[in-house]
């Protein structure tokens, strides 16, 4: 499941470059056997040299597929992965997302992620709950948007 790489440097100034990738709901069910919980499915896609900036996921466990392209990816303190198509990843609930990157700068990159969190969060605050940016970085992405 993928291979890792040395940390790339990831930092503010450089996140005012990389364009963002854009989020489609695919669905979202809830979960009959465990009230309260819904499972969502989103798919992402990364333009050429596109990354998302560190995150968590509103207390989500999460899952993904690579569909095209490959993406860095890099957990809490672990290593930078290199994923590629049809490989796979989880987070737990907490998990620091610190890089989500496309690996490529000419190709697309393209992943379905399926969340399964408590309903509330996404009544409350839609599917953009899922995906909570960390604050040093919320100022440079929000003027992207």
């Amino acid at each position: 499941m993928g291979y890792s790489i040395p940390d790339p440097p990831y930092d503010i100034s450089a996140l005012k470059n990389k364009p963002l990738p854009t989020r489609k709901l695919l669905y979202s069910y809830p979960l009959v056997n465990v009230p309260g919980f819904s499972c969502i499915a989103l798919q992402v896609s990364f333009p050429p040299g596109g990354a998302t900036p560190p995150h968590r996921h509103g207390g989500a466990s999460v899952s993904g597929v690579i569909l095209k392209g490959a993406a860095h990816n890099k957990m809490n303190d672990e290593p930078t992965m290199v994923l590629s198509r049809g490989e796979t990843w989880y987070e737990a609930p907490g998990c620091h997302h610190r890089i989500s990157a496309n690996a490529s700068e000419t190709e697309e990159m393209e992943f379905i992620a399926v969340f399964v969190v408590e309903t509330k969060v996404v009544e409350e605050g839609g599917v953009e709950a899922l995906i909570q940016i960390d604050e040093e970085f919320r100022e440079p992405v929000a003027s992207k948007m």
